[in-house]
């Protein structure tokens, strides 16, 4: 069967058509309104684009960064400000005249990942997504864990320093504020307002506010010591939450997705090896954990919405 699926970002709403075999067959991204009614009305525009382009498909799923009920409504959205209570699936349902199914964006993405990428073959894993914040997906025994409410797999709110960073969720020393791709953005600009960071601020065209993640794991790539040096520090924050997660789910693999993830060994080997640092309990008497990257990109999200409406169908 045919279905849609959307995947809703910080910066753009990314629609996929997906056919029988599971092939994406047309795409159609729009950027991201960060008001309710705003972004109701660019999820529409989105997959009316794919219903024209495939008019035969017979459900739309959507994932929503932030807490989504299993009514398909999004409770809350740390990184979208001011958007609570939105019925997102009931409203997009009688919109559209389809089907839909809203679920949390990370969780799609774990199923993407388990369906058809880096987690196949793998009953039990993880997905962490490094974006603005942690999002994080849960298979366990061959099913997606999604807890009494549908909240579950928000990962990147394990508090790993109390009192620490404040979190735009409004607790502090939330995990995502030490080792998301923004906080490592914010570490470099650390690093350069410290007098530091040379070739982070050539990257950055001589603004010390535009450093960003991504400049870091460039300079990297190049070798750049201080940027090295900061993807450690990063590393062992990351080890720290991953391994508590290890230790909750005992999963074979850990995939991690999330634009961090093109830079490729520079940012897997440290975390690789400040997970062996960290110590899990007795790792002399259990096989280890592959740490892998995300295979199915920027599309993750949202071919996992797609094959998830597949289930609310017969067939």
């Amino acid at each position: 069967m045919t279905t849609l699926g959307l995947d809703v970002g910080g910066t753009k709403v990314l629609g996929v058509v997906l056919d029988d075999d599971g092939a994406v067959v047309a795409e159609h991204k729009e950027p991201t309104r960060r008001d309710a009614a705003g972004l109701i009305a660019r999820l529409e525009a989105v997959a009316t684009s794919l219903q024209n382009e495939a008019p035969g498909a017979v459900a739309l799923g959507v994932g929503l960064p932030g807490l989504v009920d299993r009514a398909g409504t999004l409770r809350f959205a740390p990184n979208l400000p001011g958007i609570v209570e939105l019925p997102v699936g009931p409203t997009l349902t009688e919109a559209l005249g389809l089907p839909v199914r809203a679920d949390n964006d990370a969780t799609c993405a774990a199923w993407g990942e388990h369906q058809l990428g880096a987690a196949a073959g793998a009953d039990t894993a993880l997905l962490v997504t490094l974006g603005t914040g942690i999002g994080g997906g849960i298979v366990v025994d061959g099913r997606l864990v999604r807890g009494a409410n549908g909240f579950a797999g928000e990962i990147g709110h394990m508090v790993v320093d109390d009192g620490g960073i404040p979190c735009p969720c409004g607790r502090s020393g939330c995990w995502e504020r030490y080792a998301s791709g923004s906080a490592l953005g914010q570490q470099g600009r650390t690093l350069v307002a410290g007098g530091g960071g040379r070739r982070l601020l050539e990257l950055a065209g001589g603004d010390p506010a535009a450093v960003t993640g991504e400049h870091v794991t460039a300079a990297a790539v190049e070798g750049d010591a201080e940027a090295l040096a900061v993807l450690d520090g990063f590393a062992d924050w990351f080890a720290l939450g991953l391994a508590n997660l290890i230790h909750v789910f005992d999963p074979s693999r850990c995939v991690i997705g999330g634009g961090l993830v093109a830079a490729g060994p520079v940012v897997f080997d440290p975390i690789r090896t400040a997970l062996s640092e960290v110590r899990l309990i007795a790792p002399e008497h259990r096989p280890p954990v592959e740490v892998v990257p995300a295979t199915l990109g920027a599309r993750a999200g949202a071919i996992g919405a797609a094959l998830l409406a597949r289930q609310a169908q017969p067939g």
